[in-house]
């Protein structure tokens, strides 16, 4: 098979506000943003939830009901499109994140697989938002695998720091995760790994052997040298409205469609092939649609 790098689209964030960013939030929004990313080269996306209320769309929400609608309408856009579903959640009850896997069993989902001082700073010193801890500790992440594994969902280990990617390994020796487990480098949150192509060479020391492994680039269009850096060294590219608002020459982006448009004539830049949908099922061990 040719060198081949996979696609993922995030096609909203979780607290954006529609109002202001144009963000996708019903169901039929949801699907036509799952269309325009497949069609620009995404074999996966990676969804969060909106309320479906007027007015309440910047809020997350973990209805099994809202959940479902969204992953069937992109199903039935994009028939046989990977689903990825978040599953972030603060604290230990994770029953409302359990209940919407058990619900609509996308093919993979996120296993946040580390413990992470989520902060930002403005420019004046001030908190950006209150300083928080996004908890995971190993029993979450070890309740969270277990449903996977009972579910038939391929977990996607989000590693937000440096100790996080070394932990993956250990996950992987104590049987919580499966063997060449699906890593993404979260890079760019303002307290974990920065946004740094000179950081991935590094990092891939520390994977588990033969993981499958791609970037998720936070910020503007900075994130750019280091989604081409990793489709250099082999990784799988993520973007999206989640990640960036911004194209690799600054303007803002007007669609998920525009990112993942730029992002594959990128990978095709670096020497290596945009994965179909196929391809991508094959190389993640998933059936075939």
């Amino acid at each position: 098979m040719a060198d081949l790098c996979i696609v993922t689209c995030a096609l909203t964030g979780v607290l954006t506000d529609p109002a202001r960013f144009g963000v996708p939030v019903t169901p039929e929004e949801m699907a036509a943003a799952a269309r325009q990313a497949h069609d620009a080269g995404a074999s996966i996306v990676h969804c969060h939830f909106r309320r479906q209320e007027p007015g309440l769309g910047h809020l997350p929400t973990w209805d099994p009901d809202v959940v479902e609608s969204i992953v069937d309408a992109i199903r039935a856009e994009v028939p046989g499109l990977i689903i990825n579903l978040s599953t972030g959640v603060m604290g230990d009850d994770i029953s409302e994140p359990v209940a919407c896997l058990r619900r609509t069993k996308p093919e993979m989902a996120a296993l946040n697989a580390g413990t992470l001082n989520y902060l930002r700073m403005r420019s004046d010193g001030e908190w950006a938002w209150p300083p928080m801890v996004f908890a995971n500790p190993v029993q979450k992440v070890q309740a969270f695998a277990e449903v996977m594994a009972e579910e038939g969902i391929v977990p996607e280990c989000e590693c937000f720091d440096t100790g996080i990617v070394r932990s993956v390994g250990m996950f992987v020796q104590a049987g919580i995760v499966p063997p060449k487990p699906h890593v993404s480098l979260v890079m760019g949150v303002a307290s974990g790994m920065p946004a740094k192509a000179s950081w991935l060479p590094l990092l891939l020391e520390e994977l588990p052997e033969g993981a499958h492994w791609q970037v998720i680039g936070i910020g503007r269009q900075e994130v750019w040298d280091l989604h081409r850096r990793c489709a250099e060294l082999g990784g799988n590219v993520r973007t999206g409205v989640e990640d960036t608002f911004y194209l690799p020459d600054g303007s803002r982006t007007s669609s998920n469609g525009a990112l993942i448009d730029a992002a594959a004539a990128m990978i095709r830049e670096t020497g290596r092939e945009v994965a179909s949908l196929s391809q991508a099922r094959e190389l993640l061990g998933l059936p075939a649609a």
